[in-house]
């Protein structure tokens, strides 16, 4: 606060008339870098005005449209219901849907720890590591549905190819995931317990694993939850029943708002139910640790 008061001080005098004011203020040189990435912030504000301003309509009214979609998210999300779907169907779905992402998880977790271990730098030769980073890499630049729908074609329509295609990209999400977490460890515990003696799976078990459990369980969880969403998704579009098939008629055939209120309701519940679940979890175990 006394600095701020000298420098309004200082700057009255030098208004006055006086004399040059004893600071100055820094000022940073103008880089071409800055130069660059502010004609392009540009570039892409006058374009987006552009856009906006000559956006074909289709002859709709915008001011009608929004007035309509603030209606129908009143219906939605004040008057859940629908005789289609009750409460306690919707929770069987949602359930159905919960054990699709859990069984993902499970088989992608468990696959991608193995392929983590030979993925980080520090525990594996560097040919090893490149190849299955390469691999992981071109997994994980389809997106889920993608593989979802590759594996329907062997597999049908169907749960089955709802679990097998995001296990497929469970495991290379988890298995960067968990190669970074083991290459954040100490590198100097780990050629202590080698120059002891101990063998790759004893430094594996009893410091890797150990020392990285709680971040491999927040990725986990991390991975459940976006399972969880992505589940939902092919019950929609891989036909993998669950909830997100019941959302898929009730917004797309049978246009009843009021149904998909209820299971937005239903899902956002589980939902918020698996944050807190990882959340108390992941204290536990540091304090356990601790």
């Amino acid at each position: 606060m006394t600095y701020v008061q000298d420098a309004l001080s200082e700057m009255d005098r030098f208004m006055d008339g006086g004399a040059e004011p004893a600071f100055r203020l820094p000022v940073k040189p103008l880089t071409r870098e800055k130069v660059v990435i502010r004609l392009l912030l540009l570039a892409l504000v006058l374009t987006t005005i552009y856009a906006l301003a000559h956006i074909d309509t289709g002859g709709v009214d915008l001011t009608k449209a929004a007035a309509d979609t603030l209606a129908n998210l009143k219906i939605i999300f004040l008057h859940p219901g629908g005789p289609h779907l009750s409460f306690s169907k919707a929770l069987y779905e949602v359930i159905i849907t919960l054990g699709l992402a859990f069984l993902t998880t499970l088989f992608g977790g468990f696959i991608a720890l193995f392929l983590g271990l030979l993925g980080a730098q520090n525990l594996a030769p560097k040919s090893v590591t490149n190849v299955i980073k390469i691999f992981v890499a071109f997994i994980r630049a389809v997106p889920t549905i993608l593989w979802v729908l590759i594996f329907a074609v062997t597999a049908g329509l169907g749960a089955a190819a709802a679990v097998i295609g995001m296990t497929f990209h469970s495991v290379s999400y988890l298995t960067k995931a968990y190669a970074e977490s083991f290459e954040d460890l100490d590198r100097d515990v780990i050629e202590a317990l080698k120059a002891s003696g101990a063998n790759w799976w004893q430094i594996v078990f009893q410091a890797v694993i150990p020392s990285s459990f709680t971040f491999l369980l927040s990725w986990t969880f991390l991975r459940f939850e976006m399972n969880f969403a992505n589940a939902v998704v092919m019950g929609a579009a891989a036909g993998a029943s669950g909830v997100g098939f019941d959302l898929y008629m009730a917004s797309g055939y049978y246009f009843d708002l009021r149904e998909v209120g209820l299971i937005t309701y239903v899902i956002l519940a589980f939902a918020i139910a698996l944050e807190t679940i990882a959340i108390r979890m992941k204290s536990k175990i540091k304090d356990h640790q601790t």
